[in-house]
């Protein structure tokens, strides 16, 4: 396996396109993320974005309601290895299978961390509609006794 000079350990793309590919993934700011955060905020919910999170601080949730203590992680399907839809790629699958398994891992260790210190870890799928999302973090946050996710849970049960 050929490795890139700038990055050690990481094999260099098999051509330009692929170098491209990679280089224009978002790390934070993705569009399932923008587009939870607009019905999110849309039903009146606020939160801190790309908080770091308490004891690891180069770790970051994605959605964080503080005061309640819940840290929403919007997951890519191919970088968190979705059991749905994970397509390993062909080209240096090795290295893949270890990166995105550490990727899990660390997932993992973030989750346990956090319900250590008494929060609650959610994570949603890119592929989930993004209703979907917003009625599991209401869900979330209502157990949490926030109050306008307890009222909205309220209306969506006498409905």
């Amino acid at each position: 396996m050929e490795t890139s000079d700038s990055h050690q350990g990481v094999p260099t793309p098999r051509d330009a396109n692929a170098r491209k590919v990679m280089a224009a993934q978002r790390s934070r700011d993705t569009a399932p993320e923008l587009a939870l955060r607009r019905a999110l905020h849309a039903l009146g919910f606020r939160y801190r974005v790309n908080l770091p999170i308490p004891g690891m601080p180069r770790r970051r949730a994605d959605v964080t309601f503080t005061r309640w203590r819940t840290a929403v992680f919007v997951q890519g399907c191919f970088w968190h290895a979705c059991p749905r839809h994970l397509r390993a790629p062909a080209h240096n699958s090795a290295w893949w299978r270890q990166k995105l398994q550490g990727n899990v891992r660390r997932d993992e260790e973030t989750d346990a961390h956090l319900a250590l210190l008494g929060w609650l870890p959610l994570r949603i799928w890119e592929h989930e509609s993004v209703d979907g999302a917003v009625r599991r973090v209401t869900a979330a946050l209502a157990t949490r006794n926030h109050p306008l996710a307890v009222r909205l849970e309220a209306q969506n049960v006498n409905e």
